[in-house]
C-alpha cells in the first residue's frame, strides 16, 4: 500500500471490492434512467436512437439495456415507440440527479473547473456513500452560508 502501510485484512478488501462491483453494476441502470428523464424533459420523448447517440453505443446495446430495465421495473416501452420511466424509474432518476448535483457542487466548492467537475461527478456519483454525500452537502451548504 502507499506509504508503506500494511495491507488491511482480506475480509476488508473483499467487502470493499464487493461494494465496488455492485456499484459498477448499478452504473448503467442509473445512467440510462437519468438520461431517459433528461431526454423527456429536453426533447419531449426518449427514443432508443437518441440514447444510442448520447451514450455512443449501438442501437442493439440500447435495446438490450432497455429490455433489462423493463424487466427490473424502471421503464416501459414498445417497439418503435418512446421509452417511458415507471414511477420506480423516475424515483431513481431523481435520486441520481440529486446525487450528481451534490458531488458537482462539492467539487466546484473545492475550486475545480466546471467541465472537470462535471466529468468527475459523473463517475463519483455512482460510488459515493450516503454518509459521504451528507458531508459533501454540509460542506457546500456551510460554504454557501459563509459567502
Amino acid at each position: 500500500m502507499a506509504g508503506g502501510a500494511a495491507l488491511p485484512p482480506k475480509e476488508n478488501h473483499a467487502e470493499t471490492f464487493a461494494r465496488l462491483r455492485d456499484a459498477h453494476a448499478r452504473e448503467v441502470t442509473e445512467d440510462y434512467v437519468e438520461m431517459i428523464a433528461d431526454l423527456i424533459v429536453e426533447e419531449g420523448e426518449a427514443r432508443a436512437v437518441s440514447l444510442a447517440a448520447r451514450f455512443g453505443v449501438t442501437p442493439a446495446t440500447v435495446n438490450n439495456t432497455i429490455k433489462r430495465l423493463e424487466r427490473d421495473g424502471f421503464v416501459s416501452s414498445r417497439p418503435y415507440r418512446s421509452i417511458f420511466l415507471t414511477d420506480a424509474g423516475q424515483t431513481l432518476a431523481d435520486k441520481c440527479r440529486e446525487r450528481h448535483r451534490i458531488v458537482y457542487d462539492f467539487l466546484i466548492a473545492l475550486g475545480l473547473d466546471a467541465q472537470i467537475a462535471e466529468f468527475d461527478a459523473e463517475g463519483i456519483e455512482h460510488h459515493v456513500s450516503a454518509e459521504t454525500l451528507d458531508v459533501f452537502r454540509a460542506f457546500t451548504e456551510g460554504r454557501a452560508c459563509k459567502s
